[in-house]
């Protein structure tokens, strides 16, 4: 009875641990103003080559931030925005986005159908794996994975950062899962894939 005991107290006390450490939506939000100009007030950006941070995993979006500050990831705009941020600051705000409503989006009807075929069942004839292995049917992604949420996210913004991985401009992606996959894939398989993941939902 004593080693359940302590048993359970250990998994209450990472509980609480755990509990801590996650971040505030309300202080995220305070944190948020130098974000809106890019992403919006609720995490659904306006211009579709930023991305939707509504709905997404906190796992993933404290992740990029801390690449971004540490010079993995790499762009003129999000480097500089996340080089004063504390580990508080990125579980405040991953807190925040990740519990904003996504907007939906919508596939253009000439992308459905290759999209559809990629996203799905991959390309066999030149290796190319389906996009839902690792991003589930639906899109949710998997957060434990640090896998992100795709469905509904912007287009373009999803086919400039599969070109990206293709060309090695982007590379923090682990294992180089990501850039091992699109290296095989076609331009109009790229554009499919994110057209489909758009409306996806």
């Amino acid at each position: 009875m004593n080693k359940w005991l302590v048993s359970v107290s250990v998994l209450l006390a990472m509980a609480v641990g755990v509990a801590q450490a996650a971040g505030d939506p309300a202080a995220g939000k305070t944190k948020s103003t130098t974000c809106l100009a890019c992403h919006g007030a609720d995490g659904n950006s306006a211009n579709a080559v930023w991305p939707k941070l509504a709905g997404q995993h906190p796992s993933y979006i404290k992740k990029q931030l801390q690449n971004f500050k540490a010079g993995v990831r790499k762009n003129d705009l999000m480097s500089p925005m996340a080089m004063p941020l504390s580990e508080q600051d990125m579980d405040d705000l991953a807190a925040y986005f990740s519990s904003q409503t996504q907007a939906p989006g919508t596939t253009a009807a000439d992308k459905v159908e290759l999209g559809s075929k990629i996203y799905r069942g991959g390309n066999a004839a030149t290796d190319v794996a389906a996009c839902m292995a690792c991003h589930g049917p639906a899109g949710a992604g998997n957060p434990t994975a640090k896998f992100p949420r795709i469905a509904g996210q912007h287009a373009a913004y999803v086919e400039k950062m599969l070109k990206d991985f293709r060309s090695g401009a982007r590379a923090n992606d682990n294992a180089k899962m990501m850039r091992n996959v699109v290296a095989r894939m076609t331009d109009a398989e790229i554009a499919a894939v994110a057209q489909y993941v758009q409306g996806l939902h």
